[in-house]
Formats: structure tokens, C-alpha cells, sequence
């Protein structure tokens, strides 16, 4: 499907980048990001996230850019610069207002504007196109058309692309919506679904991740009711998955830039319209803390096993999810901290994460296999491939004497292969 639109793409994240090669194969793109360290490293044919390899990206036409004035070469200009939430759980727009404010400085009358960051129901039209119309002097409806297309991109997921995903898309009148059919159309090759409005469009696109978060929730809290039976989780999801409509859902720790934010857009536009969600922040409570169960389940047993005054914890993965190097609201931090509080000498490891990142954010040293000290316990917070290959003689490795307590968070280790001495926790 061709048409007749020059896009930008403004933020080169896990969405914007993928979003710009797909477009890029067929035709020039105009790739806008404010941070020059990542426009030269995409030019190199480097992708820091891994969401795009070399040959992918020197076979896109990517005009790659800092300077907001190459924004007015595009006609068709799509946003996905991260929404996330501050220490209090409320919405963060700071960069979605900065660069809708950017956009608007460039605006020209026929442009088209597409918001694919999340956001809560109302905010493109409430927030957003104020903005654009300040900036521009142009007004909706007469001068630009404005839309809402919700991101889906799943990091490290090879199956689930931006051109294999069903694609929402929603505009502020009918002929920009026909607008945004035709250029996602030319890409998009599982189909588009036409949202009955914007609004439609922003609620479906936070109640998606609210789902997944309230159902892992559930896992979550059966986790430690079977817990506190001494049961074993996973040998009653294996029973009861064995019925045909149960869920396949697992315990674990929530985190990342989705599941663990999403729900907080959702609940905070209900509280400004005078409502108090029960059910979503209930869940949301009991994800975020996990991690704080997991840290006490360790501490409990070096209490009783282990003698001296400064006990030592491996942690294994700091990425918010297994295979990818993003730490951006790692859940694994809070048991990092819980123990650290306590007194343990925690040391970690990560093949995923940038270092550079894990002290910016965190101030955290991440620490190679040669150089750690044996350890009384093991956390594997972060089943990444490296440590599933390596298995038990990996984890037994990083133990005194080879034995001690580990937590497998994700369930990923053989328990039959168990070494002896090994006291083993599953969520």
C-alpha cells in the first residue's frame, strides 16, 4: 500500500527505532532523537537496546537527527518518547509535553500528529494538542490532523514485530484517520484496528497491560499464600493448568516500562474523575512487593544458617526482563536494597546490562564471574539465557563450598538436578 506522507519519528527507544526501520525499507524516514550519543551510535549501525540488528539498520533510510528543524521536512510525525511514573506512582510527561512542544515548533498546516507513547484516556486531546496549537498557531481540524496509535512493542520478543502486530489506530476526524490507514497500511502487514475515537484508543491501550498485571497478581499472591502452606507453586499451576480454560499465567517480578507503569495512567485518570480503583491498585500493591518477599525469604535463611556478622548474596540479573539490557524500574532493585538494609554484602551480575547504566541509575557495581567471592546464597532474579546454559553447575559455582540457599525467582532451574546442600526457594 503506498501513500503520500514523509514520516518522522521522534524518539529512537525500543519503540521509535523499530517503528523507523520498518517505514525506513521503503522509504526515507526522518529519525529525531534529542540525545547525540544515540543518533551517532544508531549511524555506526549500533542498537544499545538489541531491538535492531546492524544489517537491518543500514538497510533502512534513516535520516537520523537532533535538530528539531529537520522535523519540517515530514509531514507525518509519530511520538514515542517513554510516559513513566515518579517515586510517588503518578503519571511522568515531562518528555511527552517537552516533545509534543518540539513537534509544535515545526508543525505546518496539512501535518498529520501521531502519539503512540502511553497515556491515560483523554490526555492527547487535554494535554497534547494544546500544545501543538500554542506552539503552531495552527488549529486542529482546520490546519493538522492528530492521532492516537498505541505502541506494542514487546522487548526481546523476535515473533511479535511492529509489522506482525495488529495495529490500533484512532484520529480526531475521519479523513485523518483514512490518513493514518494508509501509512501504518504500508506497513503493517497483521492489520489495523479503527478505534471509535482517541479515547477509545488510549483506554485500550492501558487496559492491556492493566490485564496482564492484574492476572500475574494473582499468581503473585497465590505464590505466597502456597508459600506460607509450604507448598510449591509450580506443582499446582502444572495441576491446574491441566483444565482448558485455565489461564497460563506465572508469578514473578513486574517491572519495565509497561506492566509495572501502565496501571498507574489508568488509576490516576479514575481518581480525577472521583473514582478510587480497588481491584487495579490491590494488584498493583501485591507486584510491587514481590521483591521485597523474595529479599525477606533470603535473609530468614541466612539468619539461621549462616554465622558471620556480614553475609554474602550473588544476585544474578538486574534487567527488568530476561535477554534484554533494559533496567528502566528493574523490580529486582527492591530486593537488592531490602538486603543490602539488612546488613548483606550483595554483589551482582548482569550479562545484559550496560554497567554505565546500572551506576547512573542505581549507583550499582556490576561485577564479572571472576571477580566474585563464593557466596552463602544465590538469587537468579533474571532467567537470562547465560545462566539457564550454564544451569546448576553455574549457580552451585558462585556458592561456598558449593552449597547454600538460592532463590530461582522464575522457576527456570531443573530442581530434579538439584545439587545436595542446596536449599532451594521457588516463587
Amino acid at each position: 500500500m503506498n501513500h503520500d506522507r514523509r514520516v518522522s519519528v521522534i524518539g529512537l527507544g525500543y519503540v521509535g527505532l523499530p517503528i523507523c526501520v520498518a517505514f525506513g525499507r521503503t522509504e526515507p524516514v526522518i529519525a529525531f532523537d534529542i540525545d547525540p550519543s544515540r543518533t551517532r551510535e544508531l549511524a555506526e549501525g549500533k542498537d544499545r537496546t538489541g531491538e535492531v540488528g546492524a544489517d537491518d539498520l543500514a538497510a533502512a533510510d534513516l535520516r537520523l537527527t537532533t535538530d528539531a528543524s529537520d522535523l519540517c521536512q515530514a509531514d507525518f510525525h509519530i511520538v514515542t518518547v517513554p510516559t513513566p511514573i515518579d517515586e510517588i506512582n503518578k503519571p511522568d510527561l515531562s518528555d511527552l509535553l517537552s516533545a509534543t512542544k518540539t513537534v509544535g515548533g515545526q508543525l505546518k498546516k496539512g501535518d498529520i500528529v501521531v502519539f503512540e507513547s502511553t497515556v491515560y484516556p483523554g490526555l492527547t486531546e487535554e494535554e497534547c494538542v494544546p500544545i501543538l496549537e500554542a506552539e503552531s498557531g495552527l488549529v486542529l481540524g482546520e490546519d493538522f490532523g492528530v492521532g492516537y496509535s498505541p505502541e506494542r512493542i514487546n522487548p526481546g520478543d523476535l515473533e511479535h514485530r511492529f509489522e506482525t502486530i495488529v495495529k490500533v489506530i484512532s484520529a480526531n476526524d475521519a479523513e485523518t484517520l483514512d490518513a493514518l490507514d494508509r501509512v501504518y497500511g504500508s506497513v503493517v502487514k497483521a492489520g489495523l484496528h479503527r478505534a471509535k475515537d482517541i479515547r477509545t484508543a488510549e483506554a485500550a491501550k492501558v487496559i492491556e497491560n492493566t490485564q496482564r498485571d492484574l492476572n500475574i497478581a494473582f499468581m503473585n499472591e497465590l505464590a505466597l499464600i502456597l508459600d506460607a502452606l509450604g507448598m510449591d507453586t509450580q506443582d499446582v499451576l502444572a495441576a491446574a493448568g491441566t483444565k482448558w480454560n485455565f489461564l497460563p499465567f506465572s508469578p514473578g517480578l513486574v517491572g519495565g516500562h509497561c506492566i509495572g507503569v501502565d496501571p498507574y495512567y489508568l488509576t490516576h485518570r479514575a481518581e480525577m474523575a472521583g473514582y478510587h480503583p480497588q481491584v487495579i491498585l490491590s494488584g498493583r500493591q501485591i507486584n510491587d512487593n514481590v521483591g521485597f518477599h523474595i529479599a525477606r525469604k533470603v535473609i530468614a535463611w541466612l539468619k539461621d544458617n549462616v554465622q558471620n556478622d556480614k553475609p554474602r548474596v550473588t544476585v544474578l540479573g538486574i534487567t527488568f526482563k530476561e535477554n534484554v539490557p533494559d533496567i528502566r524500574n528493574t523490580k529486582v532493585i527492591d530486593i537488592i536494597r531490602t538486603l543490602d538494609k539488612a546488613g548483606v554484602e550483595v554483589q551482582i551480575h548482569d550479562p545484559s546490562a550496560d554497567p554505565r547504566h546500572a551506576k547512573a541509575h542505581y549507583s550499582l557495581d556490576l561485577k564479572p564471574f571472576d571477580k566474585m567471592e563464593p557466596a552463602d546464597a544465590v538469587v537468579l532474579a533474571v532467567a537470562h539465557a547465560e545462566y539457564l546454559d550454564g544451569g546448576w553447575p553455574l549457580i552451585s559455582g558462585l556458592l561456598k563450598n558449593g552449597g547454600g540457599f538460592v532463590s530461582d525467582v522464575r522457576s527456570s532451574l531443573d530442581r530434579t538436578q538439584k545439587p545436595e546442600g542446596i536449599m532451594l526457594h521457588r516463587l
